[in-house]
């Protein structure tokens, strides 16, 4: 992902579309676990998918963001230092 160089923001979700924000994100994994309930009404097929999701959400909203802000700080101490 090419990031402009004059951006400043270290939030991930500035750079992302509207469709890929935490709470498409999480209403996307509502719908999936609510949905799977509703037609299958097999509780540990839910339960599964619920699981799933709940890894899926870890990653993307709270590991993901993380990530993110530590690799942007570490480009820019790395051309703080070669700009010196």
């Amino acid at each position: 992902m090419a990031l402009e160089s004059d951006s400043k923001s270290t939030n991930i979700w500035d750079y992302k579309p509207w469709w890929c924000q935490p709470w498409s994100i999480i209403l996307t994994g509502t719908a999936i676990a609510g949905g799977s309930w509703l037609i299958l009404h097999i509780l540990w097929v839910t339960v599964g998918i619920s699981v799933m999701i709940i890894i899926w959400w870890v990653y993307f909203l709270i590991i993901y963001p993380q990530l993110f802000t530590k690799y942007l700080a570490s480009q820019s101490s790395a051309s703080q230092i070669e700009n010196r």
